[in-house]
């Protein structure tokens, strides 16, 4: 499939991408952006509510997934999970996220479907091989085409799960070990397991408990 057509094919889908994708997506006209060679349309985004403003024609939540600055999106309580779909919209200070939707989640695990989906998407539209790690196994595909930021994905995907996994054991004393992450979390590798549980140890997501390989989430 050519570019061109992928990107109207695109046109016509929802994109699920994380916030640091939309954050760092460059801008190539009014409200028009890209990942890699691909214009972004209609995205969607999953994270935590942080905090929302009420004003007279719209409503802005603050929404964080954790893989960049909290993203505002267009009454929801903070802390709550929710599935945001929209328009990315602003300039090169400040990017807004539309919200055409927003869903409240019923079910964690969709916070680890939709960065499985991300991977997918990724997969799919741009014609490059990659596991679950984002680790490239095949060549490029036609044309030679790379998305940009495609290396840092891997680190999103894998801390964001890797802290989804310790926020369920939050009521439990000692948080949750790292035997037990290596169980729920078996595609993970164990260095990438260990780099994602230093970069949310140094970013302040995690703390260790009863020794340096018991972990709890810093939020509740």
């Amino acid at each position: 499939m050519t570019a061109q057509a992928t990107t109207k094919r695109a046109t016509l889908q929802i994109l699920p991408v994380t916030v640091s994708q939309l954050l760092s997506a460059p801008q190539v006209g009014h409200d028009a952006f890209v990942i890699g060679y691909l214009e972004l349309h209609q995205v969607s985004v999953v994270g935590v509510v942080r905090r929302s403003a009420h004003y007279d024609t719209n409503v802005q939540y603050c929404v964080d997934d954790m893989t960049g600055p909290p993203l505002l999106a267009t009454p929801i309580c903070p802390g709550t999970y929710v599935k945001v779909t929209g328009c990315l919209r602003g300039g090169s200070d400040q990017k807004v996220l539309l919200a055409l939707n927003v869903r409240c989640l019923q079910e964690l695990n969709e916070i680890t479907s939709h960065m499985m989906e991300v991977v997918q998407a990724h997969m799919q539209l741009f014609g490059k091989a990659f596991d679950v790690n984002m680790n490239p196994t095949a060549g490029p595909g036609a044309g030679g085409v790379l998305p940009i930021g495609l290396s840092t994905i891997q680190g999103e995907v894998s801390g964001f799960m890797v802290l989804h996994v310790i926020r369920t054991y939050a009521a439990s004393g000692d948080g949750i070990g790292i035997h037990e992450l290596k169980t729920q979390l078996g595609f993970l590798s164990s260095t990438d397991l260990r780099t994602s549980l230093a970069f949310l140890l140094n970013e302040g997501h995690i703390f260790s408990t009863v020794d340096q390989h018991h972990f709890k989430s810093t939020e509740h």
